[in-house]
């Protein structure tokens, strides 16, 4: 299988798992961003979830592996031939979904440890969410960058539609302004959370579109040199 077409397929297999992994902890009981919950809520439902959460995590290290081969198909796809250089904006790109896999997996680590504190220290739950609400807010910068440098490289090189960059602008204005106010929901609910929820929303389905773009479209090799001219196979 080409690598493009292998990164089109980790692309939509990363959104497979994203949703599941957010479907399971909302079927347990856990509270979204734009949900308020008091700290007492917040020990019960780590407390009594934790087999969702452990799977919910389990599946995370999957997810971020097939983000990162997404990424770097996109990055090499977007070439035009072996010896052109990289597009800047594709660097971006691969940069934001590196950064946001870091952070994330920090998020991830933060919620179980939260649960580690329900069933045994309860005094820590207060200031783990704290901590786990922030590192949320602000990895929504990340996942704005990779819409940003993705979208720009690939209108750069014709390799997307008007619509699709559009999409993914948008999604990553509305994943900015809701990490700039991410400070403001410590301590209880960002007052622009939704709009985050809606560019997250907004994110997979950029990941989608794009996926398939990879999968129909990938470099054609002959005798030996890549020509990596967009065509459709």
């Amino acid at each position: 299988m080409r690598f493009g077409k292998l990164a089109g397929v980790a692309g939509i297999g990363f959104v497979v798992i994203l949703i599941a992994a957010n479907l399971l902890l909302t079927a347990a009981g856990f509270p979204t961003p734009s949900q308020a919950a008091s700290v007492d809520e917040i020990t019960t439902v780590f407390a009594a979830g934790s087999a969702s959460l452990r799977l919910a995590s389990a599946l995370l290290p999957t997810a971020w592996l097939l983000a990162t081969i997404f990424a770097v198909g996109v990055c090499v796809g977007l070439r035009r031939d072996e010896t052109s250089r990289t597009d800047p904006w594709s660097l971006v790109g691969v940069a934001g979904v590196l950064m946001q896999s870091v952070t994330f997996t920090s998020v991830e680590a933060t919620r179980l440890a939260l649960m580690s504190a329900a069933q045994h220290d309860a005094v820590a739950v207060a200031g783990l969410w704290g901590l786990h609400t922030a590192l949320f807010g602000f990895n929504q910068v990340f996942l704005a960058t990779a819409l940003v440098g993705f979208s720009m490289s690939g209108i750069r090189a014709g390799a997307v539609a008007r619509w699709h960059a559009g999409v993914g602008l948008l999604a990553a204005a509305l994943l900015f302004v809701t990490a700039t106010t991410g400070p403001y929901g410590v301590g209880g609910v960002n007052p622009l959370a939704l709009l985050g929820l809606v560019g997250w929303l907004l994110w997979l389905v950029w990941i989608v579109a794009y996926s398939i773009v990879l999968i129909r479209h990938a470099p054609r090799v002959e005798r030996g040199r890549p020509d990596l001219t967009w065509h459709q196979t």
